[in-house]
């Protein structure tokens, strides 16, 4: 049988093409039943206050880089949401004393507008928020080295070309959005090819960093996380870390505050990876593939998929 039409956006793929009865088995599950879905490969943490979700969050960046040596560098490549582990990293590095000398840094993804990446300046920077929230916050005598500091631009070759640098990538993290995304790692438009089947998880997962057209979906989200729900302060193309680099990392970890995504879609990509079901529309469950992945998550923020009239 055919696909249904997206009920979001009839021109795009998203999770609302699914066969109802994996969204009606996702909308049932309790947390107790998303620990369930762990296995090997696949694990799901829960974690009963914000203080130590984003302290956890925090630590990931500071073992990766502690196992950094002239001989054997090592990075991770983190979000833009969530943003609040990003000063107790910095925080960290300074009690520490951690020097970042030998450690790397990726950004996930920038804004892309007028053929380009958007600059520091502008209000919605990736690369600005990293750096103000917390690699201008560290101690100068312990700072990263800016070249090991690697933020996607508008031409993606050198970034591209650091992923094979001979850095190890410990852990790539990532934060998930109302279409099922990391980074920006939508689903595409329903055209061409894809116009009666999304693409195969398989060929999906050759993308490479890129510049990509955004859902409709996206638009909003980023609207209302970060722009006030100003839409049209948010560029409509960004560039993106793509999953030939994510399948790099020996490990990806993604942190659910429930911020983001609603109840449902922390739930509905839960299921699919645990139970190793991949589909392009929903780009987050290709993860099912990947043989190291954690999903995070912030109990007070998993909420109910119960009918509830506001």
């Amino acid at each position: 049988m055919p696909r249904k039409l997206s009920t979001i956006a009839p021109d795009w793929w998203d999770y609302t093409t699914l066969d109802s009865a994996l969204i009606e088995e996702a909308a049932r599950l309790t947390p107790a039943d998303m620990v369930k879905l762990s296995r090997d490969g696949f694990r799901v943490i829960m974690y009963d206050t914000l203080e130590d979700f984003y302290l956890a969050e925090a630590l990931e960046y500071i073992t990766a880089w502690r196992q950094a040596t002239a001989d054997q560098p090592v990075g991770l490549c983190g979000p833009i949401g969530p943003t609040e582990q990003l000063p107790l990293v910095a925080r960290l590095v300074n009690e520490l004393g951690l020097s970042l000398q030998h450690a790397h840094f990726w950004g996930m993804d920038e804004w892309y507008a007028d053929g380009r990446e958007v600059p520091v300046s502008h209000p919605l920077s990736f690369e600005r928020a990293d750096r103000e929230l917390c690699f201008s916050r560290i101690r100068r005598e312990l700072a990263m080295p800016e070249a090991n500091l690697h933020f996607p631009k508008g031409d993606v070759a050198a970034y591209v070309k650091s992923w094979d640098a001979g850095v190890r990538c410990a852990v790539m993290q990532g934060g998930q959005g109302d279409t099922k995304h990391w980074a920006f790692n939508d689903p595409v438009k329903r055209e061409g090819k894809y116009k009666d089947v999304p693409p195969a998880p398989a060929e999906y997962r050759q993308l490479g960093t890129r510049v990509v057209e955004l859902h409709p979906v996206t638009l909003a989200q980023n609207a209302r996380t970060s722009g006030g729900g100003n839409i049209s302060l948010v560029p409509q193309k960004a560039i993106t870390v793509g999953p030939r680099e994510t399948w790099k990392a020996e490990k990806v970890s993604i942190w659910h505050a429930g911020m983001h995504d609603s109840a449902f879609g922390q739930r509905l990509t839960t299921l699919m990876i645990g139970k190793k079901i991949a589909d392009s529309a929903v780009p987050m469950s290709l993860l099912a593939d990947h043989p190291n992945v954690q999903f995070n998550f912030y109990r007070g923020g998993i909420g109910s998929c119960q009918v509830e009239m506001h």
